[in-house]
């Protein structure tokens, strides 16, 4: 399916993929409002989320990485910079994956690499906090305002113990592309993938942030743009 998809500035193409239950429109701000002076700014809803309607949420990552590629090839562009943050992150670093012919670079943040230890654990904290979060009617209203979907399925979906792409956050093969890894150093699972990813592959850039966990891009919105500048001009000077 082709995405609702908002297109802002000119110059060499960035998609920005937001987070879970977040839409293009309110997600990476800082960072759109920054790269858009220099670069044509892409910035879907992913299926299910915002303007892009779906009732399928069966395979939902790889029919996530799909929809990409369907609305870059409907606008047009043979070639991206992608960021993501954890959804978004996730679906990024599998279409970078079936697509790395596509890829400029590749910025990620908010994806684990291993099933940590302790996820039965995890998970049943996640499963909780969004059986409180069904139950406020306050985030409930907001959400349903935001998305004309029924992002429900989204969290139902997450339900399932196994539902996190492990067989694909485990490496990073088969993307040639410079990558950013970036990190808030409170999340230590995450901080540990940084490690085990700069050990196998060498066109990995990794920066972990302080002061910042999961949501790194919004934790500290300055440095992780800061980062990412850097990141796409040295790419730039390099080509």
């Amino acid at each position: 399916m082709i995405l609702h998809t908002e297109v802002n500035g000119e110059g060499e193409p960035i998609v920005f993929l937001h987070t879970g239950l977040q839409t293009g429109n309110n997600d990476f701000v800082k960072q759109r409002e920054v790269l858009q002076k220099s670069r044509k700014v892409i910035v879907p809803d992913l299926r299910g989320h915002g303007k892009s309607v779906s009732v399928d949420f069966s395979n939902y990552f790889e029919d996530a990485a799909e929809d990409l590629k369907e609305t870059i090839d409907h606008l047009h562009i043979d070639k991206i910079h992608l960021v993501g943050c954890s959804l978004g992150g996730l679906v990024g670093l599998i279409f970078a994956k079936k697509y790395p012919s596509k890829i400029f670079s590749l910025t990620l943040s908010g994806i684990t690499a291993d099933r940590p230890s302790d996820w039965k654990e995890m998970h049943s904290q996640e499963v909780q906090f969004q059986k409180e979060l069904l139950e406020n009617d306050e985030v409930t209203s907001q959400l349903d305002l935001m998305h004309e979907s029924d992002w429900k399925e989204f969290i139902y979906m997450a339900r399932d113990e196994d539902w996190y792409p492990f067989d694909y956050t485990s490496d990073l093969d088969n993307i040639s592309a410079p990558i950013l890894y970036m990190v808030g150093e409170g999340n230590k699972a995450e901080v540990a993938s940084a490690s085990r990813y700069q050990r196998k592959h060498n066109n990995l850039h990794v920066c972990v942030i302080p002061f910042a966990s999961h949501l790194v891009h919004e934790q500290k919105p300055d440095m992780y743009t800061d980062v990412l500048v850097e990141f796409l001009s040295e790419i730039q000077n390099k080509n």
